[in-house]
């Protein structure tokens, strides 16, 4: 989950590269050192107390200081190269695509059409858009991404997901997401896909009614917004708040509550919110139903085939454990469907 904090520069003099295994992280909510002993642990006292993640590391391939956060990557024993925001677990090379395949497809594949114009706020490590690219329907991909130093980290340690940017479909903007949603015409993107951090600091303006408001109205009738919605095991109640906030945004649309499993996320699991916009003839997307089947990679892509997502775990995704269930569906807007 990347858009956290974004820097408007590239890697500076504050790079270095840290052979071995040593330093703090800064996302520590208790202030301890996060790498001790050869392991690194992502601690948060704000957003999952008392719980830690712990990775053991082989060598610290990068550290550095962007204008708006600290920027590490550390080859793990068992999980590949490990890209860290502020202390914050944000992708890693074995379990990176559950994630960036479902934020992807469950919206663009629930779609009435096929989309063509899509906006990524966020995802600086390029996943999210090497998943949009596999839809060949798409002819404009913007990003608003606000540091360039997680774009230029991904394409030197994760081509597996930076090659996103490869695309000549895909614009990238180093600028502030939230301009770039404000900025845009009325009605002029199919889907949005928010690829946000967790709701602390610069990024908890992404989980606010301003920026729902933005995205509502860039977005064309029938279009969609997905954005990361947090765990159910952690933020029931974050949870319960943002959808209702976007049942009065997104008045006469739809709005839902899906998940996907990924080891190294907090508790192992990762939400996100899907609303829709009404299209001309009134009719709102029911997200729990595929409208077309997986994507394919483009011929003659260099694109692995898909890892997680298809139809069966599409509708899976809607399927929440009861306490989750109790908790969330008085909040959910079903969809007409088509």
């Amino acid at each position: 989950a990347l858009e956290h904090t974004r820097s408007t520069h590239g890697m500076s003099q504050d790079e270095h590269l840290a052979h071995g295994v040593g330093g703090a992280g800064a996302g520590a909510g208790a202030g301890e050192d996060t790498v001790m002993k050869g392991w690194f642990s992502e601690v948060s006292d704000e957003m999952w107390p008392g719980q830690a993640l712990s990775l053991k590391m082989n060598e610290v391939l990068f550290k550095g200081k962007s204008d708006f956060q600290d920027v590490m990557v550390f080859d793990s024993a068992n999980y590949g190269k490990v890209l860290v925001l502020d202390g914050v677990i944000q992708a890693t090379e074995r379990d990176e695509f559950s994630y960036q395949e479902m934020i992807a497809h469950l919206p663009l594949c629930a779609l009435r059409y096929p989309a063509k114009k899509v906006l990524v706020v966020g995802g600086g490590d390029g996943g999210v858009l090497r998943e949009i690219t596999r839809h060949a329907s798409v002819e404009h991909l913007d990003i608003a991404e606000l540091d360039a130093m997680v774009v230029d980290v991904s394409k030197r340690f994760f081509p597996g997901m930076s090659c996103g940017f490869d695309d000549p479909r895909v614009h990238l903007h180093i600028t502030d997401g939230i301009k770039w949603v404000d900025d845009a015409p009325e009605s002029t993107y199919d889907a949005i896909i928010v690829d946000s951090s967790d709701p602390v600091g610069p990024a908890s303006v992404l989980f606010e009614k301003p920026f729902f408001e933005k995205i509502h109205k860039a977005l064309k009738p029938g279009g969609v917004v997905c954005t990361q919605g947090e765990c159910v095991w952690l933020h029931v109640d974050l949870i319960k708040d943002v959808l209702e906030m976007c049942k009065g945004i997104f008045a006469g649309g739809s709005v839902y509550y899906g998940f996907t499993t990924i080891p190294t996320y907090p508790s192992g699991q990762i939400g996100f919110v899907l609303c829709s916009k009404p299209d001309e003839e009134g009719k709102t997307v029911d997200f729990t139903k595929p409208h077309r089947p997986p994507p394919m990679a483009p011929e003659g892509s260099s694109l692995k085939p898909l890892r997680y997502y298809n139809a069966a775990v599409h509708s899976a995704a809607f399927c929440l454990p009861e306490f989750a269930r109790a908790a969330v569906e008085p909040h959910v807007v079903p969809g007409t469907g088509f």
